[in-house]
């Protein structure tokens, strides 16, 4: 079931760490902006946590010759990490008072695609190989979702 997908893995992979080292960089040259702005440090931390969340599935998963449930079991365990660290960034972005709208969908970002791991997770462990579409759905929506917030983290908190 997963040998299928190891170059996916091996590209999500090696994609993840470069854009969670420039994030953090991005970071720790703008952590006085980013302090002074409601609900942003917990958004950089949710796009952290997304990237790294990659970066386990993609490694869980080229680790040879593991049993499916076992992967499918560190992939859910890994997303409701991510999951509670993006439920955190949506609560604190509806109650930094930037709009309930905007910080909804601002919040959100962090928490569908961790959603989509976890389901997919445990449907790999449960067997269901259609599980790993919802795994390739999560790691796609962390990549749109973190690319956005290195470029608000790099760029438009500058504004």
């Amino acid at each position: 079931m997963l040998t299928d997908w190891s170059e996916f893995f091996v590209a999500a992979a090696g994609a993840s760490a470069a854009l969670a080292g420039l994030i953090i960089v991005a970071i720790s040259v703008s952590v006085d902006e980013m302090i002074a702005i409601a609900g942003m440090t917990s958004r950089a931390a949710s796009a952290v946590s997304l990237l790294v969340l990659v970066a386990v599935v993609s490694l869980a998963g080229l680790i040879p010759h593991q049993p499916p449930a076992l992967f499918g079991v560190v992939t859910a365990a890994a997303g409701v990490l991510a999951l509670v660290i993006g439920v955190t960034s949506l609560v604190r972005l509806l109650r930094s008072g930037t709009g309930t709208g905007a910080a909804l969908v601002k919040g959100l970002g962090g928490v569908v695609p961790a959603a989509c791991v976890v389901g997919g997770g445990v449907a790999v462990a449960a067997g269901i190989e259609a599980g790993l579409a919802w795994l390739a759905a999560g790691v796609l929506l962390a990549f749109a979702v973190s690319v956005l917030d290195a470029w608000v983290v790099l760029v438009e908190i500058r504004r």
